[in-house]
């Protein structure tokens, strides 16, 4: 039996997509004749599709390694055969250090232009214009333009007021500036917590110094008015008064002070002056009426509610050389007569001024110098004694008041003519105390004696040197 070829018919157009593969030499030519002679008689056998298959897909590949291989010094023989040179391109290593793109296209340069990648705002030199808003955009609102956007601050409670005020206030201890205070509150949101400024600044001066409490009223008065108004005021000294007996337990004097900051504000005008008269007869609490009873005293002393501005007197460096002087003084006189140690170191203390301290050492010096009796020598040489060992007076100042003395005892012993001998001895007395240490003693000026040279010299008087 004879079995018939079996033949698979192709289209010429189908043939010449396929027949892909370039041949070489003769047999090249062959196939091309044979290939005519098949397309004349417009059919194909199997065996020349399954060749025309394997050429197509080889010069595709060909086709698709030429492109990416192209400019990476690659070059091709005249025998069709690629020659490589340097890095292979299709290692993984030289795909990790080509930065071409892999689809051959580009010319190399920088993405657009070089206005791109990360942390770029653009090309060198551009300028962006006002974006303008699109009226025909979709999301585009009428009242959008007219929009005022503004920071919101929320009140603050009891908590984070008095963790955040505390600080305020103890800097404007520091530097008194009563501006700079009303500038950071404005800032603030305290909302109904506004009262609560004059309650908190005057807690804290009650446990400070005079100079403090002077500070705080002044800084109330001018703040009245700007960031908190009389209500807030009256409202304030009440809730003040109804907290007297906790402010007791760490301020034993705090209602007399209490009492004082009453009669300054009344004085300054931040407090009406009928608020005392409408606590009459109502008040039940011991500390809160010994507070009101200390206002009254003092505006009937104000001549009918004057300005009160020594209420706290002028503490530290606001004091002028003059009253100080006054003040150092009547502080010896005092304590001659009462003979109290305590209470001039504690008088000494108020008065604020420790770079002053040597005038009290001068003072009490010239005092001993001009006094007749043993009592008073004494007892300065006592109280020097103690605000030495308490630390009061320091050393430069001890040193300062002693110095003074030194400089002016010419003038001193024409007043007092024993001022010399007086002045030994209370220095040495001094030293044996360990007030003063054996350079400054030695520093002590002295007097020699007026001695003649002999009784037949005609009374010529011997040169001494003091």
């Amino acid at each position: 039996m004879e079995i018939e070829k079996e033949h698979i018919y192709i289209t010429p157009t189908e043939f010449e997509n396929l027949n892909d593969a370039p041949f070489s030499g003769d047999e090249e030519n062959g196939v091309s004749e044979e290939r005519k002679t098949e397309i004349n008689g417009n059919w194909i056998p199997a065996t020349s599709i399954t060749e025309a298959k394997i050429n197509a897909k080889a010069k595709r590949r060909l086709r698709k390694n030429s492109s990416r291989d192209s400019g990476r010094g690659d070059s091709v023989s005249e025998n069709g055969e690629t020659l490589k040179i340097g890095v292979v391109p299709t290692s993984p290593k030289g795909k990790l250090l080509d930065r071409r793109s892999r689809s051959g296209k580009g010319r190399g340069l920088p993405k657009k232009g070089g206005a791109g990648g990360k942390g770029v705002w653009g090309t060198p030199g551009q300028v962006y214009d006002v974006e303008e808003v699109d009226i025909k955009d979709p999301n585009y609102d009428d009242d959008q333009e007219n929009c005022v956007y503004e920071t919101v601050v929320l009140p603050l409670d009891e908590r984070a007021f008095e963790k955040t005020l505390t600080p305020i206030i103890q800097e404007y201890f520091e530097h008194g500036d009563t501006n700079e205070v009303s500038e950071m509150l404005k800032n603030l949101n305290l909302g109904e917590m506004k009262y609560s400024v004059p309650v908190l600044a005057v807690s804290l001066a009650l446990e400070g110094k005079a100079s403090h409490r002077e500070m705080t009223s002044k800084l109330i008065s001018d703040l009245c008015g700007t960031v908190v108004s009389k209500t807030d005021v009256e409202k304030s000294f009440d809730r003040l008064l109804k907290e007297l007996p906790e402010l007791v337990l760490d301020s034993p004097r705090a209602p007399q002070l209490v009492g004082q900051f009453i009669a300054r504000a009344v004085g300054d005008g931040i407090l009406s002056s009928t608020y005392i008269d409408g606590y009459k007869g109502t008040v039940d609490c011991v500390q809160a009426r010994a507070a009101l009873d200390r206002a009254t005293v003092l505006l009937s002393m104000s001549k009918g509610g004057k300005r009160i501005d020594s209420v706290w007197g002028a503490g530290g460096g606001q004091q002028s050389v003059k009253h100080l002087v006054k003040e150092i003084d009547m502080l010896l006189k005092e304590y001659l007569l009462s003979g109290d140690v305590l209470e001039a170191e504690r008088c000494l203390q108020e008065l604020e001024v420790p770079h002053f301290h040597h005038e009290l050492v001068y003072e009490a010096i010239v005092l001993v110098l001009e006094s007749t009796g043993e009592k008073t020598f004494k007892m300065i040489l006592d109280l020097l004694k103690t605000l030495w060992k308490s630390s009061v007076i320091t050393v430069d100042q001890m040193k300062r008041g002693y110095e003074r003395v030194y400089c002016e005892i010419p003038d001193i012993n024409l007043d007092v003519p024993h001022s010399y001998s007086v002045l030994e001895r209370f220095v040495e007395e001094c030293f044996q105390a360990g007030i003063i240490s054996k350079p400054l003693r030695d520093l002590c000026p002295s007097r020699g004696r007026k001695r003649f040279v002999s009784e037949g010299d005609g009374g010529r008087l011997k040169l001494e040197s003091y």
